[in-house]
């Protein structure tokens, strides 16, 4: 029986690798299904209510809330993202937007030390710099259209991926609860370290990556039409930027327009530049403050700095997937280290009240004799 319970484990490790490899070209659609279902699934109870019980319709009306809440604004975006980044580029690349221009401009701004000061820091003066500088942006304008031509070439995947994703979703709402209870009951732990375990792991991925990911589009979308309002070339394309970085606590927001206010100072604009530091500081920068205790809750929020070092460590193993996968990771490792906390000390405390009991009681015989 050990010999046949062993070569069972063996299979169906084998099988359930087999089946990840196979899912790891499509990971992303998969991945964005199930967090999609994840926080959609309280809205699709309610119409699942509303409907009589009918799953299947409550399916379908939740997909085509998350269709036009979600993936229609995101392509809308995209869409736009890619025009822009195109016309960038062949800006760019056309010498329309003179680059030499603005860092003689900059130049002539700063003052004689900051010259001098490069220059004994071996960086070979302002020219050089400038030279470095400009042919880093030449560079990144490159690498812009080669990205946006290699999605043109990758239309026909991206497209299946995103049937996948809506396939999936659909099962998803109308599967989900028993779904759910199939995983509860093939997890190889106890019901009540399960059940705590996908709980709290819901409640924290839920309000985490809802309340993230609202805040950073409310941050970039201030910082984009900040950006546009003052002028600032490419407005949309640093307001998604500045919408990534968002989910990065605390500093995220800040390396978008704080490099774009010193350069408004640099080149002249200095009450462009003041307005713009006002909207970073006082209203980008208090967003975080007012919108994080309501939309994540303090039960349920992870530290920054865990935000932080988990959506940095997601980006450089993931990519862009990287800025919700990494904080999951960080929340799952949290949820798994809280239960095991609150498992041991209720163990101590059982432990302890067993204990007293035993000492009461023997103190009672004792008196007795």
């Amino acid at each position: 029986m050990s010999i046949q319970r062993t070569s069972f484990y063996v299979l169906l490790a084998l099988v359930t690798i087999a089946f990840i490899w196979l899912l790891i070209p499509y990971y992303s659609a998969v991945f964005w299904a199930v967090i999609l279902a994840i926080i959609f699934f309280p809205v699709h109870k309610r119409l699942e209510h509303l409907s009589g019980g009918r799953r299947r319709i409550a399916a379908l009306l939740t997909v085509l809330m998350c269709i036009c809440l979600v993936i229609v604004p995101a392509m809308i975006i995209l869409g736009s993202l890619i025009q822009e980044g195109t016309s960038l580029y062949q800006r760019i690349s056309s010498n329309e937007i003179d680059l030499n221009g603005y860092l003689v401009r900059i130049q002539n701004a700063l003052p004689a030390f900051i010259e001098n000061w490069l220059t004994s820091l071996k960086l070979g003066g302002f020219s050089e710099l400038g030279a470095n500088i400009s042919s880093g942006v030449v560079q990144a304008s490159r690498s812009i259209g080669g990205s946006v031509l290699s999605f043109g070439q990758n239309t026909l995947q991206f497209f299946i991926s995103f049937g996948i994703m809506l396939y999936l979703l659909f099962f998803l709402f109308r599967d989900g609860a028993d779904l759910s209870g199939k995983i509860r009951h093939a997890i190889p732990l106890s019901d009540d370290y399960t059940r705590q375990f996908l709980d709290k792991f819901s409640a924290v991925v839920r309000a985490t990556v809802k309340g993230n990911i609202i805040i950073a589009i409310v941050q970039g979308t201030i910082g984009g039409v900040a950006f546009w309002a003052l002028g600032v070339e490419a407005a949309l394309l640093w307001g998604v930027t500045m919408t990534f970085l968002s989910m990065l606590p605390a500093i995220g927001a800040a390396l978008v327009w704080g490099p774009a206010a010193i350069w408004l100072v640099l080149v002249g604009a200095w009450l462009k530049a003041a307005i713009l530091v006002l909207i970073g500081i006082f209203v980008i920068g208090l967003i975080d403050n007012l919108l994080r205790p309501p939309l994540v809750g303090k039960g349920t929020r992870l530290p920054d700095y865990v935000v932080l070092i988990s959506t940095v460590g997601g980006i450089s193993l993931f990519g862009i997937n990287g800025f919700v996968i990494g904080p999951l990771i960080a929340a799952l490792f949290i949820a798994a280290w809280s239960i095991f906390a609150e498992q041991r000390n209720a163990e101590r405390s059982k432990s302890k009240v067993l204990s007293e009991d035993s000492s009461a009681s023997r103190h009672f015989k004792a008196g007795r004799e």
